[in-house]
């Protein structure tokens, strides 16, 4: 998302931009993360793996909107490559067919899910067991909408990302004291580290795994806002920085190419910070799996009006948190 929008921001200059389109086709990696029809791309009311029919959205008789894009960004604890590690942010980034919108759905990875062929589990177990490619399968039985790209980026990358801006002031809800830090209720400055920190704690915090996924939706928007800001676009070194930071630890899909990319960003020229939405995928609470683990219990009947609406880019009717 900060690369389409630096794309955007930059795509008048000459300069800005050529340094941008080569530091991104040098560096970005592209992998198979896609998964092939052979895999079971198929709607949930078809798909034989799954065990618990009310956990699923049976909307695919709900027509679906042409023109609209999902893209699912993942963020990656793994160090190495994406086969690897498991995928601490999951967001399913929703692009309207007019180009004027963008939602961003954050599923909490303690969601408790079916993943095919594995039966019951959390959903960022399904990234653990087969990578991008089934963590997709199980957001297909989860919402029913198909996933056009793929954009991984591991946790080192947010880390370098942060520093390269010269950190990010972000809102804390909550105070907290773990990873060596120390975060205060209001604005906290934060390097790279204390990011990494930021993101990723949950145990002092009153709603767990809902709460983290709301620091982590905040920091998100910190470093969007702090990348395209006059401080980072103006200055040479910085966006440079910036700019290398985001492609020496992002792999696409090999079918999401920079023209793509570019193409997105010219249609989305007129598009503003309100205009990008965060939204938590539902749940009705908390509770323990069979083998003791915390889980977050999916809400189904709101999952089922967050589906219609992502199938049918009608994001107005749902209500549910941001």
């Amino acid at each position: 998302m900060v690369l389409i929008l630096l794309v955007l921001t930059v795509g008048t200059g000459v300069v800005y931009w050529a340094l941008l389109n080569h530091t991104v086709t040098t560096n970005v990696k592209h992998e198979v993360l896609l998964p092939t029809p052979s895999a079971g791309e198929t709607s949930p009311v078809e798909d034989p793996t799954t065990k618990d029919p009310s956990a699923t959205v049976p909307s695919a008789e709900v027509p679906l909107a042409k023109g609209a894009q999902n893209i699912l960004l993942i963020g990656s604890d793994s160090h190495t490559t994406v086969a690897n590690g498991r995928s601490d942010v999951i967001i399913l980034m929703h692009i309207t067919s007019d180009h004027k919108k963008v939602y961003l759905v954050h599923f909490p990875r303690d969601m408790y899910v079916d993943v095919p062929g594995r039966g019951k589990d959390k959903i960022n177990a399904s990234y653990a067991y087969g990578g991008p490619q089934l963590l997709i399968r199980t957001l297909r039985s989860l919402v029913d909408v198909p996933i056009d790209h793929v954009a991984v980026i591991g946790f080192e990358g947010f880390k370098a990302m942060t520093d390269a801006v010269g950190g990010v002031d972000v809102y804390a809800e909550e105070a907290s004291n773990e990873f060596g830090y120390v975060f205060h209720v209001g604005m906290n400055h934060l390097d790279g580290e204390a990011a990494l920190g930021f993101v990723r704690e949950r145990y002092q915090l009153s709603k767990g795994d809902i709460s983290r996924g709301r620091r982590q939706q905040a920091f998100v928007k910190a470093l969007m806002l702090k990348a395209l800001s006059k401080q980072t676009l103006t200055n040479p070194i910085r966006f440079a920085a910036l700019v290398n930071a985001i492609a020496r630890n992002l792999t696409l899909d090999n079918a999401f190419s920079v023209t793509d990319i570019y193409s997105q960003a010219l249609a989305m020229r007129d598009l503003r910070s309100k205009d990008i939405v965060f939204i938590t995928a539902p749940i009705t609470g908390f509770g323990r799996s069979p083998k003791g683990a915390s889980i977050d219990i999916v809400d189904v009947a709101k999952m089922a009006q967050l589906s219609i609406a992502l199938r049918t880019d009608d994001m107005s009717s749902i209500g549910l948190g941001q």
